[in-house]
């Protein structure tokens, strides 16, 4: 699954598309996605996708194709779950490691180990799948982060990590260390 179709652009993102809080609606969209509730995800998500203006609506809306492609897993939509999936690949690519907290990088990799079991399983066997497969969505609500080496509070600006007391530093491509 990892390739992409042709119809699948390379959307470019930028690091100031990053940086600000997630949307209230996106935040009560993760919620529901981590507690399995995919259809309400979709539906805060979507709000928060049509009341952004800037380029990150794009990526609300890529994680509301992921929610409805694991509700139509859980109702043993094999169809469903190939095309919404398939359209999600769009929205998800491009951005940082790490998005307004938001493990983008980890989430599509769970959403590629999904549908591979999905295509593994296909249409006839759909309803035997794992549902402990479907992983939440790592984030960092907060936005806020702890130097592992003095334990002082950091400051993130345009993707950068700095401590002000030790000035220990990483970008957001190291964030996958705070969401193990």
């Amino acid at each position: 699954m990892s390739e992409e179709s042709d119809d699948v652009k390379q959307i470019s993102r930028t690091d100031s598309d990053c940086n600000d809080a997630p949307h209230p609606k996106a935040i009560e969209g993760l919620e529901f996605f981590n507690e399995g509730k995919y259809f309400d995800a979709h539906e805060e998500l979507e709000t928060a996708w049509k009341e952004e203006t800037g380029a990150v609506r794009d990526l609300y809306r890529g994680i509301l194709q992921i929610a409805v492609t694991y509700l139509h897993i859980t109702r043993g939509n094999y169809d469903g779950a190939v095309k919404v999936y398939g359209r999600s690949l769009k929205w998800t690519q491009g951005w940082n490691a790490v998005c307004r907290g938001i493990n983008v990088q980890q989430l599509r990799v769970d959403a590629e180990h999904v549908m591979q079991e999905v295509q593994r399983l296909g249409k006839e066997r759909i309803r035997e799948f794992d549902p402990s497969l479907l992983k939440p969505v790592q984030w960092n609500q907060k936005r806020q982060w702890t130097c592992d080496r003095c334990g002082s509070e950091m400051y993130e600006k345009s993707c950068k990590v700095t401590c002000p007391n030790c000035g220990n530093r990483f970008d957001c491509s190291d964030l996958n260390l705070y969401f193990d």
